[in-house]
């Protein structure tokens, strides 16, 4: 699951109720939990009471820092602080060993991934800079542009680059375990094609990972951000958006997956 968001009463209400369905369930969280460490804090260790093991990667949600927010942390500094938070609950995070599910059909490597966006989802033919300007003019502008710092690089650009070259490398050491990946963004770009509002895609992941589920040993992909929970197959690869989202979308839509969706479990995906 992805994007709890638990900042709403609403939203904290449902994940107080989650419970595994057997001893030996492990829970994949996709990021986007909470903005504020403690609430980050509370729901992982509450989790981590329940399943037999939590994995975590960040969202961007956790990686901001408002004015109010009690840990003024920005950045790499922030992120490595999550990490170690996580550490103290044993909590499984994108800086720890990938570990091994002996799952029914053998064993499976849950990789938990931190690579965030470059830009590179965006109108063809076009330059980051042109597709920024589109989004202020549209006045569709995500709200990392104000509160996701990406110090101490250049650039939230620049820091996707060089997690995307760490991970390829460590990707590239692994044996051909099948492995499931968990990342918030998509590591594809065409579930960005049915946004409300195309010019948003750019927040939305980068082409660098494009081709990772064919490269690597890949059984199943989970990520989340979009808000618009789904199951599709790509080259035979199921991609399982796992968002709850705000409020107002899940008391809308419902909620067609459950609040779980089972990674492992066969079931049919849509071919795009």
């Amino acid at each position: 699951m992805s994007d709890l968001h638990v900042g709403y009463a609403e939203n904290w209400a449902l994940v107080r109720q989650l419970r595994p369905s057997s001893d030996e369930d492990w829970l994949l969280v996709a990021g986007d939990v909470a903005e504020r460490p403690s609430d980050l804090e509370a729901v992982l260790g509450m989790l981590a009471g329940r399943f037999a093991k939590v994995v975590w990667v960040p969202g961007n949600h956790e990686l901001w820092c408002r004015r109010n927010d009690p840990v003024q942390l920005r950045g790499e500094q922030r992120y490595r602080f999550l990490v170690d938070l996580c550490r103290t609950l044993g909590v499984v995070t994108p800086e720890d060993e990938y570990p091994i599910f002996e799952g029914e059909d053998g064993p499976v490597r849950i990789v938990p991934l931190f690579l965030l966006y470059d830009y590179t989802f965006r109108p063809d033919g076009t330059t980051a800079a042109q597709a920024l300007a589109a989004a202020y003019a549209s006045g569709v502008v995500c709200s990392d542009e104000f509160f996701l710092d990406p110090e101490p690089y250049a650039g939230r650009a620049a820091w996707c680059a060089e997690r995307v070259r760490l991970t390829e490398r460590r990707l590239a050491a692994l044996d051909d375990t099948p492995m499931i990946l968990v990342n918030h963004f998509p590591l594809v770009r065409q579930p960005t094609d049915v946004l409300r509002y195309p010019v948003f895609a750019q927040w939305c992941g980068t082409v660098r990972t494009a081709d990772w589920h064919r490269r690597f040993p890949v059984r199943a992909v989970v990520y989340g951000h979009l808000h618009i929970p789904r199951r599709d197959l790509f080259d035979g690869v199921p991609f399982e958006e796992v968002s709850l989202g705000y409020p107002r979308e899940w008391q809308v839509r419902g909620l067609p997956h459950g609040l779980l969706r089972d990674v492992l479990a066969p079931h049919p995906a849509r071919t795009p």
